[in-house]
């Protein structure tokens, strides 16, 4: 099962200091490697205008191959996304007016072509043009951070 890790999933792991928490980053660096936790490119730029954690940036960094180039395919359905006017709103008027990087469709994209599971801490809303909502609209399996760690069976 591939895993496609939203900002808001990544920005989480800021909450569990290496230090501390060996065994959950030995065992993300065992799916990163085994090419089973993968993100857009979008995403890596959205957690550079973050706030994250120095240890959470460094860690990504020293793993940036998990940051992938949206395919043509994945660009053909975040299209479909987009055609769909609710679906629009999942690019704000500010990231429209200035520049900001959207990952939202492209994350969804990529766990459609990659036959992957979303993970992010955005929760279903009735109604809204959430990444959840996205997901369920098209089928595609949506989880988050404690969701994954739990389909996975691991126990700290």
């Amino acid at each position: 099962m591939i895993y496609v890790f939203d900002t808001s999933s990544l920005s989480s792991l800021k909450h569990f200091y290496p230090g501390v928490f060996t065994t959950i980053w030995d065992e993300l660096d065992g799916m990163v490697n085994s090419g089973m936790l993968i993100s857009t490119k979008e995403v890596w730029n959205e957690m550079q205008r973050g706030n994250s954690a120095q240890h959470t940036n460094a860690w990504l960094k020293s793993r940036k191959q998990i940051f992938t180039t949206p395919s043509a395919e994945e660009l053909r359905f975040v299209a479909e996304i987009l055609a769909i006017r609710h679906f629009q709103t999942l690019i704000g008027e500010r990231q429209r007016l200035m520049g900001d990087p959207v990952a939202d469709p492209f994350v969804i994209a990529c766990a459609r072509v990659h036959q992957g599971t979303v993970v992010t801490e955005e929760q279903f809303k009735e109604n809204a043009a959430k990444i959840p909502n996205v997901c369920a609209h098209f089928h595609i399996p949506c989880t988050n951070l404690e969701g994954f760690m739990q389909s996975l069976g691991w126990s700290f």
